[in-house]
């Protein structure tokens, strides 16, 4: 069977889009594939900025009225050093947490310990943050000084610092 003269244009433009198609899609899995490399590549113990002092006080100042926000920011640059070092033994106790309930054969009181050293770390990094707060507060507007109580009540210090 020979194909007649006009079915070879419909044919060859076919090819064309099945070819096409075919790139197209080639490309979108491409892009899916890298974007799950990517994220099973990401490191679980690199930097993660999210969980900086910093990163805490930028969602914070974000509630608040520019001005106000800047007092925020240059209260805690002030401290910036110990806020951070404290932060970062807060969330170093958390991972003692995780790595005593791992930890083969268990052992309830390592377990117990690193839960007392986690509540030790968060007084320290209340009364820290206390310590950046109080004076912006004392700066700040009425309005501000509501915001941040409406921040407060809502997700609280405790959710900021579990971040």
């Amino acid at each position: 069977m020979t194909s007649s003269p006009a079915a070879v244009p419909s044919l060859r433009v076919s090819r064309i889009a099945l070819l096409a198609s075919l790139a197209l899609n080639l490309f979108f899995i491409g892009i899916e594939g890298a974007a799950a490399v990517r994220k099973f590549q990401a490191s679980p113990t690199g930097p993660d900025t999210r969980r900086t002092a910093a990163a805490m006080i930028d969602r914070i100042a974000s509630t608040l009225p520019p001005d106000d926000a800047e007092k925020l920011r240059a209260s805690f640059r002030e401290r910036e050093p110990q806020v951070e070092a404290v932060y970062g033994a807060y969330r170093q106790s958390h991972e003692a947490i995780k790595t005593a309930l791992r930890t083969e054969p268990f052992d309830p009181e390592k377990l117990s310990a690193a839960m007392s050293a986690t509540r030790t770390a968060r007084q320290a990094l209340e009364e820290t943050m206390q310590g950046v707060i109080v004076p912006a507060a004392t700066a700040m507007s009425e309005d501000g000084r509501a915001k941040l109580a409406d921040r407060r009540s809502g997700s609280g210090s405790s959710a900021e610092a579990k971040q």
